[in-house]
């Protein structure tokens, strides 16, 4: 089992924490971002860290792990590998999220919710959403970092996050780096 501490480390070892001015996908700036992509690059790091997402869900009666499309693909695969389960993901479609490519699940199939970074949970209550939908059970939502201090609910489901970081965000005219004029990374989807 991985402590948050040596979580931290490796996501600092591997530039996945960054330091800056960042513009985020939700349109609020920050002076901290975590590039996913960084840490997940790396086979055995991924490997490790859903190792340690998947050991709190042994005896769980998992069936399989669902994680939203891009960094939830990967995330879901190793941990349902680390489960013994099957691991399929949901994309985003017309502006909602869905299962697609076949993928389905049956009323009451325990189901495990995997995603990378969380900042207001909004795409893991979609997720939640589409598998109650199919009356399938959400077990839980395990997270590799939770950038919202804990902040971030998902009603009934209970959470779990290898690292939780208490990341302030500010609306763009509320941005103390703006004020003092420091340049600005955009970082994610539309970013570099």
């Amino acid at each position: 089992m991985m402590t948050q501490e040596e979580v931290r480390g490796l996501l600092l070892e591997t530039g996945a924490i960054m330091e800056g001015h960042f513009l985020l996908t939700s349109g609020r700036h920050s002076a901290q971002y975590v590039e996913k992509f960084n840490v997940l690059q790396h086979p055995l790091h991924t490997q490790h860290l859903c190792e340690a997402m998947a050991e709190k869900f042994k005896n769980a009666g998992i069936e399989t792990v669902v994680g939203p499309m891009t960094g939830g693909i990967l995330l879901a695969h190793e941990t349902g590998k680390a489960l013994g389960t099957r691991a399929i993901f949901t994309e985003r479609v017309a502006g909602r999220m869905t299962f697609r490519r076949g993928f389905t699940l049956r009323p009451g199939e325990r189901v495990l919710i995997v995603e990378d970074i969380v900042t207001t949970g909004g795409s893991i209550k979609e997720v939640i959403d589409v598998v109650k939908s199919l009356g399938a059970v959400p077990v839980a939502v395990s997270m590799l970092v939770d950038r919202s201090g804990g902040k971030a609910d998902f009603g009934d489901v209970p959470k779990t996050a290898l690292l939780t970081m208490d990341v302030e965000s500010y609306a763009p005219e509320e941005c103390p780096l703006c004020r003092e004029d420091v340049p600005m990374t955009k970082r994610g989807r539309t970013g570099k």
